[in-house]
């Protein structure tokens, strides 16, 4: 290994185990493969959105980020590349992952590699994955790769048919993403007192010095 690579992995499921969380963790197995493939060592960090709920909306409404919410939004603005996993409620997002987007800092995705998943009970909501939330992250600047995978319920069949367009897809994606991530150079931490940085820009100094992320 030459070269090294930090993905942020961020699942918005609700429940205990699941299927978000079990899309978002083969998503992030095959790019880290498919990266060691290319030479490069990745580390994959994941965040279960359910269990910062409550500090999001506390966010919401006061304004600054709890500590350990601070902690994982720098977290995810400060990795090479980003895997975002929601399930589709009402032909969407879930509002538990459009809260998120919402207390993530306006710059903290620009130029980058996403690679986006979703899951539902039907197919007819695979859509979803283009006409809502890859223009959400283009709002945001980030760079989604061109396959996003979606899993319906019945991808998780038994059968071994029932799974291999899945894992084809996910194949697909991953294979985007490390391109993407290996075509960067790897990123570096952002300084959260310089002016011009996503962590400092428009707060003040007494912000800055009591580790607020306020919007």
């Amino acid at each position: 290994m030459t070269d090294t690579r930090r993905i942020a992995v961020v699942s918005a499921g609700l429940s205990t185990p699941s299927s978000t969380r079990m899309l978002a963790d083969r998503l992030a197995a095959t790019a880290v493969a498919e990266l060691a493939a290319r030479g490069i060592e990745a580390h994959a960090e994941t965040f279960e959105l359910r269990d910062y709920a409550h500090d999001i909306t506390n966010n919401l409404l006061a304004g600054f980020a709890p500590p350990a919410l601070e902690k994982m939004l720098t977290q995810v603005a400060t990795a090479d590349g980003l895997i975002a996993v929601t399930p589709i409620f009402s032909t969407s997002y879930s509002g538990l992952f459009k809260s998120f987007v919402d207390v993530l800092d306006r710059e903290a995705l620009v130029g980058t590699p996403v690679l986006i998943g979703a899951n539902a009970g039907t197919a007819r909501h695979s859509l979803a994955i283009d006409y809502a939330i890859r223009p959400l992250f283009a709002y945001l600047h980030a760079e989604p790769v061109s396959t996003g995978v979606f899993a319906a319920s019945s991808d998780w069949g038994g059968q071994e048919d029932d799974v291999a367009p899945l894992a084809a897809r996910i194949e697909r994606g991953a294979r985007e993403f490390a391109d993407a991530l290996a075509a960067k150079p790897p990123a570096t931490a952002a300084d959260p007192f310089d002016p011009d940085s996503y962590l400092g820009a428009g707060r003040s100094f007494s912000h800055l010095l009591g580790g607020l992320a306020g919007q």
